[in-house]
């Protein structure tokens, strides 16, 4: 008999200000990144990255667009990405964030490091490439 199959599914928000600065959060194992995090039992995914970005960032938001899926297979993860804006809350950090705050989109894509995730913020921005489904 085979054991069910072991999948992550996620929420990454490409958060935006009223001055179309970005959203960030420093995590301690993946450095500067947008928010998000891991689905929970019985949550839509949409609820789940407006619960990540408020418990990671203090700020409340509005979804505004599906962007599109990052998917490894490989590993049982299909990332979905999201742009939002913010509508109420205050910066503060959490125990999944060491810093928080919003950056221009030059600053942003120079502070992010970790793997493709520079590539998934300009895609999230880039409307021509809606939706998108990435394999990697």
């Amino acid at each position: 008999m085979h054991s069910p199959p072991q999948f992550i599914l996620s929420a990454g928000v490409i958060v935006l200000n009223s001055e179309g600065k970005i959203l960030l959060v420093r995590s301690p194992r993946r450095g500067w990144e947008m928010p998000g995090g891991q689905v929970e039992e019985g949550e839509s995914i949409q609820q789940a990255a407006m619960r990540e970005v408020k418990e990671e960032t203090g700020i409340d938001v509005e979804v505004i667009k599906f962007c599109g899926i990052f998917h490894n297979a490989s590993r049982g993860v299909c990332n979905t990405l999201w742009l939002a804006r913010e509508v109420g809350g205050e910066l503060a950090v959490s125990e999944a964030s060491l810093e928080v705050g919003y950056f221009t989109v030059a600053q942003a894509l120079h502070m992010v490091t970790w793997k493709n995730f520079s590539e998934r913020i300009q895609m999230c921005l880039d409307e021509s490439t809606h939706p998108f489904y990435v394999d990697f």
